[in-house]
């Protein structure tokens, strides 16, 4: 790489790009204005496990698309998404310092996250980075960690945990931004419509993000290519009163009635109203749903 070009970087997989991830973005970015580099974060398209371990399915915060837009949103001049390989992985930590760091990216100074490993069976530790960084002209820099203001040492896998408890409000403080699905609309079982409440089935299939817990919850949705600004109930689960089997996820989209079959959707989770329950009669449900809708309107700020 071209001298004019010699970077600051960090390097990570950067799941959910959360509150973590930024606190560590931001100080490469103070670092490379401060000796006058370009801010690179480096990322990968493959979560390393999936190119390692035949049969992981992983249960992702982001996709690649919406990692790098969220990434290229934190101001870096520039962020390199590496096609993780077998023959990559089996590079050790100074084999890939040199070759791809140094090499083909131009890195001058690297910002490590205070629990981050990289190379071959990822056996070698801060101490051995900064001595190989030594050797070949990248200084090594570790970073401190960050604690959210609810005293939550942020990580994916923290946030990871709170979604699948169905925590999305705490969730979204550690991510900073509630968390999002998307996916196609598509023809649902019109349970719904017949009790007054026409929903739209997200279908996520093919998309390896994190479904969060059972239940329903106050969200905001939106088409093709709108942000998510609609207000909606929506309910993850497996429809019980109906003796269903299958888990589905229903959006309600409050004073909403277009044809949006087939369409892209997004879903941005505000909060979770109650888990998933079974009822007597379908009256009782909805009743329910009522009160349902009642919450989730009060949640969004919406009448």
């Amino acid at each position: 790489m071209n001298d004019k070009f010699l970077t600051a970087a960090t390097i990570g997989f950067f799941d959910g790009v959360h509150c973590g991830h930024q606190y560590l973005i931001d100080e490469v970015r103070r670092l490379a204005q401060a000796r006058g580099l370009k801010s690179m974060v480096i990322t990968f398209d493959l979560h390393p496990r999936q190119v390692l371990q035949a049969d992981y399915v992983p249960q992702l915060l982001t996709t690649t698309q919406d990692k790098v837009r969220l990434l290229q949103s934190l101001g870096v001049d520039h962020v390199e998404v590496l096609h993780f390989t077998p023959e990559m992985a089996a590079l050790s930590a100074q084999q890939f310092m040199q070759q791809v760091l140094k090499e083909r990216l131009g890195v001058r100074l690297l910002l490590i996250g205070y629990d981050h490993r990289f190379g071959h069976n990822r056996a070698e530790g801060f101490e051995q980075y900064v001595q190989y960084g030594r050797e070949m002209g990248i200084d090594v820099v570790q970073n401190t960690a960050y604690t959210s203001p609810d005293g939550i040492r942020v990580s994916s896998s923290v946030v990871r945990r709170l979604l699948t408890e169905g925590d999305v409000a705490l969730a979204a403080r550690c991510l900073g931004r509630p968390y999002q699905l998307r996916g196609t609309v598509a023809h649902g079982f019109a349970e719904g419509r017949k009790m007054g409440f026409t929903t739209a089935s997200l279908d996520v299939s093919g998309l390896p993000l994190l479904i969060p817990a059972r239940g329903v919850y106050a969200v905001r949705v939106g088409f093709g290519h709108e942000a998510c600004v609609r207000p909606a109930m929506l309910n993850i689960g497996q429809r019980p009163t109906f003796g269903g089997l299958l888990t589905t996820i229903e959006a309600h989209v409050f004073h909403f009635n277009a044809d949006v079959y087939g369409q892209p959707m997004r879903v941005a989770f505000v909060d979770r109203l109650r888990q998933e329950q079974r009822f007597d009669s379908v009256e009782a449900l909805e009743r329910q749903l009522a009160d349902d809708q009642c919450a989730a309107l009060r949640v969004s700020g919406e009448k």
